[in-house]
């Protein structure tokens, strides 16, 4: 543990942490099993409803630059403030102001403040939590999982019970309360003040490596958005999958949840298994392998197969965010380096993991057909399994 962080104060901010964690995840991952209500009760196409997952997703690339211009300018304490004011915020607005228009609003919003958190989180763990990155890590991660698993498996039965989707998706705003309130604890120790100040310090005193001049930075921007594309192509259409082979939404509804379960343990124990055997090489042949199995089974259409693939296909979910967080800290010295390199990677990273599910959505209004959906993500495991051995293993020259 760092020396700025007492005991007392480093449990407030790993509190902290999880609990901000939980809710980076529900306002996109609730729209998944919603999917076909919202499409069918607003007249819509699937690529305009898969817009609702798409915009925030690529807001949190083109807006995560700004998270260390905004911890300059206003402080992490005040940043985190407002990005969790402005997601709980807005995930509750769904609730009483229903419709497309303010669907799509929430979505940009909800983006704009995952992307300042995002950055800010990986800069605090390492500044504060140095030599317990990847524990630590493991918890964010493992945070947002829950926020996504119980989003994911929770809002059709919300819709069942009260047949509104938009009850089901602002319901999730009660998370941003807990946020705010473990904000509020942690951030009343002057640890959040030395942490902005060792950060300004930092931008004065030290010449930090450009990511965007890099080589393996750039390999960790297209690593970190194929994976991301993964996981929202996934959340996003698992379900809709699911019901077209035959399910119900309540049985596509648990499908999705039990991957999820499967993902957010992993994302704790993917990154205690590369701290204690980093061979992260290995480790990401395991999870990509594991995911075009779990593709193949999910493409068979037979249920008891499909359930099979949904079980495996929490192994990458569950691993490759967690890695691909880990890689800019093992390649940088300073809380501030990792602040732009993580800032770069979310950029162009989140971009593109915004861009491949509205792609998807295009292609299966052209062609009614899931098919091109699963080559599509056969692809991306693919490429990552090429960007594996380009980026090494942590103490290997690209």
């Amino acid at each position: 543990m760092s020396k700025f962080a007492p005991n007392r104060q480093a449990l407030f901010l790993l509190i902290a942490i999880f609990a901000i964690a939980i809710n980076m995840r529900p306002a996109i991952t609730s729209i998944g099993p919603m999917l076909d209500i919202i499409r069918t009760q607003l007249q819509l196409s699937n690529t305009q409803v898969t817009l609702l997952t798409a915009i925030p997703v690529v807001c949190m690339g083109i807006f995560a630059s700004l998270a260390p211009v905004l911890n300059r300018i206003i402080g992490l304490k005040w940043s985190m403030y407002i990005m969790i004011f402005l997601i709980t915020s807005m995930t509750a607005l769904r609730g009483f102001l229903p419709g497309y228009t303010v669907l799509l609003i929430t979505a940009f919003i909800v983006g704009f403040a995952i992307a300042i958190i995002g950055p800010l989180l990986s800069a605090l763990i390492k500044q504060y939590f140095p030599q317990q990155a990847s524990g630590v890590i493991g918890l964010y991660s493992f945070g947002m999982g829950v926020g996504a698993s119980v989003s994911a498996g929770l809002t059709a039965v919300f819709f069942e019970k009260t047949s509104s989707y938009p009850v089901a998706l602002s319901i999730w705003a009660v998370l941003g309360l807990v946020g705010l309130v473990s904000w509020m604890l942690a951030s009343r120790n002057k640890i959040i003040v030395q942490q902005q100040t060792v950060l300004k310090t930092a931008v004065n005193n030290q010449s930090s490596r450009s990511p965007w001049k890099t080589k393996k930075a750039w390999l960790f921007l297209l690593f970190f958005g194929l994976q991301s594309s993964a996981f929202f192509s996934v959340i996003t259409w698992l379900a809709p999958i699911a019901t077209s082979s035959g399910l119900t939404l309540l049985q596509a509804g648990s499908m999705l949840s039990m991957m999820t379960v499967i993902q957010i343990i992993l994302n704790l124990g993917f990154p205690l298994l590369m701290d204690k055997f980093p061979a992260r090489k290995f480790w990401l042949l395991v999870m990509l392998c594991s995911g075009i199995i779990a593709i193949g089974l999910l493409w068979s259409g037979e249920h008891s197969l499909m359930w099979i693939g949904a079980f495996i296909m929490g192994i990458p979910l569950g691993g490759l965010f967690p890695v691909s967080l880990l890689l800019p800290l093992d390649e940088t010295e300073s809380s501030e380096e990792t602040n732009s390199w993580t800032a770069m990677m979310q950029t162009g990273g989140f971009i593109i993991g915004g861009i491949v599910p509205l792609f998807i959505a295009t292609v299966y209004d052209k062609t009614l057909s899931h098919h091109f959906t699963f080559l599509i993500l056969i692809t991306m495991f693919l490429a990552m399994i090429v960007l594996t051995f380009l980026i090494g293993d942590k103490n290997e020259q690209s």
